[in-house]
């Protein structure tokens, strides 16, 4: 049976997801709805810039390449993500809403802030 550490299995869910959610912001129209709403400057390019960042650096994530440049710009996106869209729903839905819709955000949020207290120990191959 062949044995991988603890670490590679966090890069690659953490990898996969930002893959998934990269892809997903630049094929699916609901993104842009959703970005206009937020009142964001120019909506269009900042969800490009997102779904090319989370894209990118979840392929670096998965690859277990350059961790340390990769982990840092989507700890903001997730830090963003939580505040914009997750945070509001407290006050219209509830506590109990908020932690239903924010599960993902907060458990990938803590898989990059293990990765990025990993990378700062030793450099990953």
């Amino acid at each position: 049976m062949i044995n991988i550490s603890t670490t590679k299995w966090i890069c690659y869910a953490t990898g996969y997801v930002f893959i998934i959610s990269g892809l997903m912001k630049l094929i699916s129209a609901d993104f842009k709805v959703t970005f206009m709403n937020l009142g964001l400057p120019f909506p269009e390019l900042t969800l490009f810039l997102v779904a090319i960042v989370e894209l990118g650096c979840g392929m670096l994530i998965a690859g277990r390449m350059y961790m340390r440049l990769a982990v840092p710009p989507l700890i903001l996106i997730m830090l963003a993500a939580i505040f914009l869209t997750k945070l509001p729903v407290i006050g219209t839905e509830g506590l109990l809403a908020f932690a239903f819709n924010a599960r993902l955000d907060i458990v990938v949020f803590i898989l990059l802030l293990i990765l990025w207290q990993h990378t700062r120990k030793i450099t990953l191959p």
